[in-house]
């Protein structure tokens, strides 16, 4: 594929920092000790530190990187609340009770990241839009049908099945097979939101210091030592909220998340015609593949974001621009010829129960693999890790101090990723074949 695909002025960093580009610039000085000390500056750490701060405690958000540099601002700014382990292995995996335990709890990190924005009047252009969940093969249709039947969502109206010759009503392509409408999903510009964030954590006074690398940290009478690139600090309480981007400082948590590239890539502005066609209703759009395209219009409804997983080996955002532009024109034929402006990439956490974790390990609290559904959870599991750590919860989380697996041969560095994805790439491509 030639290079008349880039609009002049290609970036490889993403769409969202043209708004919010992440900075170290006029943060807080490191304290020499206080309450709470939190390793990760993203939605996570943000939002326990505010509550945190909002509650009285002295409280420190640490990041090797300008605040927001990773996931938080790489996003697709895609924000729900559902979990993503189906609702059926999920009760055979941990039994019908706690599966409707955790899938509620799904549910509160929804309703719990709207309450936040409207409260702290974050404006990062966030709207209720729904979502709406292609089906890759008239099969995957079938699955996403049983997956509702009969359930209380689909009873109130949440979520409806989009038969193929009713499709275009949600999405303007004709490559998929029906699909799931969702009423209980919203879009965001990411990094707006997380610069609103540390704003509001800031005001209820959480200092935010950075770059501040946390290389070891060490238990003595009873505080935390916490080593870092600029010097120590002494805490009663820590936090780990690295996600995507933990390091080997972490070892024990390092092993139970998978860091997988997402890569993404913004067209140049297009026609008001063009761009209403693509997302007749501005739902947010994903489909059912194993490897799957997630997409949506910018906030502004001039661009179309388009994402997806085009490499289990990093590849450079140039070379992930010309393979997401061209699943980008099979979905959508009528964008041949537009060209991007902009291409990145960033870490999902995958966990090996596909379940997001928090708990504690050798003293130390911890929040970690969403999944793919990093706003709201993230959001929330950084509230609810406040709440456990200020004793202020007035009942137990549900993702709280579950068994967090891990693999015998997995030591942070997911060299699978390539065998693994090529059998999902084989299995979706099959599934194609067979649907035409």
């Amino acid at each position: 594929m030639s290079d008349d695909i880039f609009a002049a002025g290609f970036k490889t960093r993403p769409y969202w920092w043209e708004a919010a580009a992440p900075s170290a610039d006029g943060l807080d000085p490191l304290p020499d000790a206080v309450d709470v000390a939190i390793v990760g500056g993203g939605y996570c750490g943000l939002s326990a530190g505010l509550e945190l701060a909002r509650g009285g405690a002295e409280v420190a958000v640490l990041d090797r990187e300008a605040p927001g540099f990773g996931a938080s601002s790489r996003n697709g700014g895609m924000v729900g609340g559902a979990l993503k382990i189906p609702s059926d292995a999920l009760a055979r995996a941990v039994g019908p009770e706690q599966a409707r335990a955790l899938i509620e709890e799904g549910d509160r990190s929804f309703d719990f990241i709207e309450t936040l924005i409207a409260r702290e009047k974050i404006a990062c252009h966030y709207r209720r839009s729904g979502r709406f969940t292609a089906a890759h093969s008239p099969g995957h249709y079938a699955a996403l049908a049983r997956r509702i039947e009969g359930s209380e969502a689909a009873k109130a109206g949440l979520v409806a099945m989009v038969p193929r010759a009713r499709q275009r009503e949600e999405i303007g392509s004709d490559f998929y097979h029906g699909g799931m409408r969702g009423e209980r999903g919203g879009g965001l510009h990411p990094a707006l939101y997380h610069q609103g964030l540390a704003q509001a954590a800031r005001r209820a006074g959480a200092k935010i210091c950075a770059p501040a690398d946390v290389t070891g940290i060490t238990r003595q009478q009873g505080m935390f030592h916490v080593e870092h690139s600029a010097g120590k600090i002494v805490a009663r309480e820590v936090m780990i909220a690295t996600n995507g981007y933990t390091t080997a400082a972490f070892p024990w948590h390092r092993r139970r998340v998978i860091p997988v590239a997402s890569y993404i890539i913004a067209t140049e502005e297009l026609a008001p015609e063009l761009a209403r066609g693509l997302s007749p209703k501005g739902r947010m759009l994903g489909d059912t593949k194993r490897v799957l395209f997630y997409f949506r219009l910018s906030p502004d409804g001039k661009r179309l974001l388009f994402g997806g997983r085009v490499g289990f080996k990093t590849i450079d955002e140039v070379a992930a621009a010309k393979r997401l532009h061209r699943c980008m024109r099979g979905v959508y034929p009528q964008l041949n010829g537009v060209r991007l402006t902009h291409s990145w990439r960033g870490n999902v956490a995958f966990t090996f129960d596909i379940l997001p974790h928090m708990g504690r390990h050798e003293g130390m609290h911890y929040a970690m693999g969403c999944n793919g559904s990093g706003v709201a959870m993230a959001t929330y599991l950084g509230y609810q890790t406040a709440l456990k750590i200020a004793c202020r919860a007035n009942r137990a989380c549900a993702f709280d101090e579950r068994p967090f697996p891990t693999s015998v041969v997995y030591r942070g560095t997911p060299w699978f990723l390539p065998l693994v994805g090529g059998y999902y790439r084989a299995r979706d491509a099959v599934e194609r074949a067979l649907a035409r």
